[in-house]
């Protein structure tokens, strides 16, 4: 038979195994148990809706006898409320084990998209699929598992690649914010990439294209464009000998398709490659010889309005003649903005013996025009739609004669 007493730090002494268990005085199903290698363990006993649970409280190794009593008192108050405490913890042992071997890709699949399309659907699947593409190798890694060293890893081999440091920047800072979003859900203690700090990045760097390039690559644009328009005439050829319907023929108008007149318009307003390809014809002033900016679709959220010089105008006045039903200026098809322009803009700069240079680009080149011309860096500021000032600093050097000017004022 059990014995009965107080459960105390010298009772639990006395108890042996031959004793097998010791009932607790008072506190009901308060007990301890004794193996037969002689180690201690504390249960409560209780029943709950006509079923008997031994809850096991901890062993006497861990727990003292006063920290045991405690804990049974407070698992007890549970029960009283009709709260099963065993199987809130096999519950919890589950979700924990659940939660333990959720890797990366479950994990943005799961839960992060979801997340992100009620969020912002226009952005959700882009953000997805680049955290999948950018880290593959973390894919099947549990989310307790991704440690900041192999992002390190993978920043210093995107470097080496020659990855800019802000493409590095966009993409872990991606994968930090999922992993954030975890930690508020609960599936990990802690962000593993809290502190890894983003690549300073130099933003003084400025490319532009010096005149000999401009010039290849305004030949090439017009070579491009003469060997669209023979391709259609060679085309209609075959086809009008085999009796088939002709498309219709390219020559009698200035462009052959958008490209040029899209780089036009980038190298005379140092719009944003999203501002040029989601702008409507609607904002499109020839006759006032401006555009605006919708600030929806301005990187800063807010619009701006650009005066058009005479190439922009007349780019923009030839390219609509031949294209007078479409809503944006730059369409890929019937209604809908043309969205991707990197394989032409590709070919374009292989054609015209250009590296280093991206579409980008061109907003430097207009910008670094309009300072090495005398432009002041405010109205510059105010041309590209940066929020302020410190964005525009970078293209300062390239106006030397204007600090050389300032300091001969008090020579």
């Amino acid at each position: 038979m059990a014995l009965k007493r107080k459960i105390s730090n010298s009772s639990l002494k006395a108890l042996t195994v031959a004793d097998g268990r010791l009932n607790d005085t008072e506190i009901p199903g308060f007990h301890a148990r004794i193996s037969p290698k002689g180690a201690i363990a504390f249960y409560l006993y209780y029943r709950l809706n006509g079923k008997q649970v031994n809850y096991r409280l901890g062993a006497a190794a861990e727990l003292t006898a006063a920290q045991a009593r405690d804990l049974a008192r407070e698992k007890l108050a549970e029960v009283s409320k009709g709260n099963d405490v065993q199987q809130e913890r096999l519950s919890a042992r589950a979700e924990h084990e659940r939660r333990k071997h959720l890797n990366l890709a479950t994990y943005l699949e799961a839960r992060y998209l979801p997340f992100l399309t009620a969020r912002n659907p226009k952005t959700a699947e882009r953000t997805y699929k680049h955290i999948r593409n950018r880290f593959p190798m973390l894919l099947s890694k549990d989310l307790d598992q991704i440690t900041p060293w192999e992002v390190e890893k993978w920043r210093n081999e995107q470097r080496k690649l020659g990855k800019a440091a802000q493409t590095i920047n966009y993409s872990v800072n991606s994968l930090k914010g999922a992993l954030s979003r975890a930690v508020d859900w609960g599936l990990i203690a802690s962000n593993p990439l809290s502190k890894v700090k983003p690549i300073k990045a130099d933003n003084t760097r400025v490319r532009y294209l010096s005149a000999p390039e401009e010039k290849r690559l305004r030949t090439a644009l017009r070579e491009r464009d003469a060997e669209l328009k023979n391709k259609r005439d060679s085309g209609n050829a075959f086809r009008e000998a085999r009796h088939q319907p002709l498309y219709p023929s390219l020559q009698g108008r200035r462009f052959a398709d958008y490209l040029e007149p899209l780089i036009l318009l980038a190298m005379n307003t140092g719009m944003r490659r999203g501002e040029l390809l989601s702008l409507p014809w609607s904002a499109v002033s020839l006759g006032g010889s401006y555009l605006t900016v919708q600030g929806d679709k301005a990187k800063s959220k807010a619009g701006r309005t650009i005066p058009l010089n005479q190439e922009a105008v007349t780019a923009l006045h030839d390219w609509r003649e031949h294209n007078p039903d479409y809503h944006f200026v730059f369409e890929a098809e019937t209604g809908k903005p043309l969205t991707d322009v990197k394989k032409p803009w590709a070919n374009l700069l292989e054609r015209a013996q250009i590296s280093g240079f991206n579409f980008h680009d061109l907003r430097h080149h207009f910008a670094s025009k309009l300072v090495m011309a005398g432009v002041d860096l405010n109205t510059v500021r105010e041309l590209l739609g940066h929020a302020d000032l410190k964005m525009t600093l970078r293209y300062a050097h390239l106006a030397p004669e204007h600090k050389a000017a300032a300091v001969n004022l008090i020579g």
